[in-house]
This record gives structure tokens, C-alpha cells and sequence, in this order.
């Protein structure tokens, strides 16, 4: 019965948004709407192979909706401007704030259950925790106009009167998995580390510019792609069948809960292409010290207290999977 459920899908070319598309895939659902910029060559393999209804260009999203005027099941909202180093706020606002706003209001007008993607950035340097308090919202200083714009949005949801019956927003902290081929310099370092390797033998980090923290040991919770799908599928489906509990609504951190160094992450990025370790350290550059996080740690308590208890991949397997299965193949999920 759930599969003949119609979910909406933004971002559906790029990278999460995809392979959220091939698990739906995989779990009977081919009843989706995509919506994207579809005229990207580089995206194209991220979604030519998946079933799908139809393609809807994100900025006729909402003339096709009035036209349409389809039964949406559930909107699965994935697709934002992510570039950290695009500095004009009002790139962000449009796309991240103004949309969101939006599809809230449709979502509000037609009862449907929104699952839309939130950031680790809103956590800034971390002073505040990475606790995903949906309180902690209206304190959080994020660092760039990308981490300001996803948490403008959280707090004007959080403040709304009228919402969804069931809605969530999902702090991704570092995603890295198949289908991020397009993202150039924005890739994650698995991705530009088997570049390097493969032209040089060798990994490049980033030395330690902090006498807390040794070269290469700097911490971040990567979080398998694959793992966070699943969560939203989770929700997804119980946010459908009504038992989704309305007090289970708000914001929720998606990592691993286990910080781990960059120098772990290189290590098995080697050993998933069957090589030996051979790490060299670079001065970071001056302009980004100053704003380089040196620890981030999702908090997982709140997504475990709603009753997920699925484990995660460690960083060995889900790195492991990800260069053996995709990247070294040059394959797509």
C-alpha cells in the first residue's frame, strides 16, 4: 500500500537527495516527484537511472503544484545552495529561508508531513554544543552565510503558530557517499583524497594550527550517507502511517555521535583501495584558520529517544564501502 505513496524530492540531481531517490528505489516506492535543476550535465548519472513520475524544475515547483494539484504524501526537502564559500547572503535566503518558507506553507495547507534539511553549520564553532534543543536554535552563531540562512529557517519554523502535522528538521554534520562526483572543491575529502592519491601516492591534511589538537587529529563526525537515508525513511514512513507522534516534531541531529580525525579518515580511505598509508601535512591557509572548526559531535540522544535504534556504519566500513564500491569504479548509487 505505502508504495504507491506520491513523495516529493528536492535537490533530486545532487548529492543526498539522490541516493535518497535510489532507496526509495529499492524500497518499492517509484511514485516521486523530483524536483531540481535538471540541465546540469555533471549531475546527470546522480538521477537518469531512477524510477520516478516526473521531473519538475525547482523554480516551477509551485505553479506545477497549483496546476496539478496532486495528493503529496510527504515531502522530502533536501535541496538547498550548500556552497560554504558563497558569501552573498541573499544567494541563501532565496534558496534556503524563502523556498523552505514556502513548501512549509503548502505542507501547513495541505497536511502534508515535511522532512526538510537542516545543517550542522548552524552549530558555528560549537560553543554553544551540539545539542539538537530546538531552544538552542535562537542562541546558535554560525560562521558563514550558508550555517546563517539553515538556522533562520529553523527558528522561524520553531516559531510559527500554524504548522505541519508532522515535520522535521535534519542537522546533517559531515555526509560523505556515491553521487558527490559534481561537487567539485565542495566534495568530501574521501572523494579528494582518492584523487590524490591515485596522481601522487599520497594524502594532504591540514597541519594543526592549536597545541590542543596534534597534525591531521582535528575532529569531525562523518556521517555515511546511506546511514542518514535511512533515518529519513524512517520518519517518512511513520510521519505517513499518523504514528509519528506530534511531540516527536523539531529538530534533529543525523551523525554518528563518535567524533573522529581526519587522519582515521585518510587511513581508511588507503585501505579501502587496498594501499598503504602515506599521510604528508600542509600549513592550513591564513584565511580560513581563524573560522576552521577543530571539533564537531552530534549529540544523537533526541533521534534515539523517538526510537531509532538502527546502528550506524563506523568510519572503517561506511569509507570502506563508499571507495571500494563507488569511487574507485567511478560508480553511482
Amino acid at each position: 500500500m505505502k508504495r504507491n505513496k506520491t513523495i516529493i524530492v528536492t535537490g533530486a540531481a545532487g548529492f543526498i537527495a539522490s541516493c535518497m531517490v535510489q532507496y526509495f528505489n529499492e524500497k518499492g516506492y517509484a511514485n516521486l516527484i523530483l524536483v531540481d535543476n535538471f540541465d546540469i550535465e555533471t549531475k546527470r548519472k546522480n538521477w537518469e537511472s531512477k524510477k520516478y513520475a516526473t521531473l519538475v524544475p525547482r523554480a516551477e515547483l509551485f505553479d506545477w503544484l497549483e496546476k496539478n494539484k496532486p495528493n503529496i504524501d510527504a515531502i522530502i526537502h533536501l535541496g538547498a545552495k550548500t556552497d560554504t564559500t558563497e558569501f552573498d547572503y541573499s544567494i541563501h535566503e532565496k534558496l534556503n529561508v524563502r523556498y523552505t518558507q514556502s513548501l512549509w506553507k503548502y505542507c501547513v495547507a495541505t497536511g502534508t508531513p515535511l522532512i526538510y534539511a537542516s545543517s550542522a553549520a548552524t552549530y558555528g564553532n560549537g560553543e554553544f554544543g551540539y545539542k539538537d534543543d530546538d531552544q538552542l536554535a535562537f542562541q546558535l552563531r554560525p560562521l558563514n552565510p550558508y550555517g546563517i540562512s539553515k538556522n533562520e529557517f529553523d527558528k522561524w519554523a520553531l516559531i510559527q503558530n500554524e504548522k505541519p502535522g508532522s515535520w522535521t528538521g535534519l542537522k546533517f554534520f559531515n555526509v560523505y557517499g556515491p553521487n558527490e562526483y559534481h561537487k567539485g572543491r565542495m566534495a568530501s575529502v574521501i572523494v579528494h583524497s582518492v584523487k590524490q592519491i591515485k596522481e601522487t601516492g599520497f594524502v594532504k591534511l591540514f597541519r594543526s594550527h592549536r597545541p590542543d589538537y596534534k597534525d591531521g587529529e582535528q575532529l569531525r563526525d562523518f556521517v555515511y550517507v546511506k546511514d542518514l537515508i535511512k533515518v529519513i525513511f524512517w520518519m517518512m514512513e511513520q510521519m505517513i502511517d499518523k504514528t509519528w507522534a506530534t511531540d516527536s516534531n523539531g529538530l534533529y541531529n543525523i551523525g554518528t555521535g563518535k567524533a573522529r580525525a581526519f587522519y582515521d579518515l585518510a587511513t581508511a580511505t588507503f585501505h579501502g583501495l587496498n594501499l598503504v598509508p602515506d599521510i604528508r601535512f600542509i600549513d592550513m591557509p591564513e584565511d580560513i584558520r581563524d573560522k576552521y572548526q577543530y571539533f564537531t559531535e552530534a549529540d544523537m540522544t533526541k533521534l534515539h529517544s523517538v526510537g531509532y535504534t538502527t546502528p550506524f556504519y563506523s568510519l572503517e566500513e561506511g569509507v570502506e564501502d563508499y571507495v571500494r564500491n563507488y569511487l574507485d569504479k567511478g560508480l553511482y548509487y
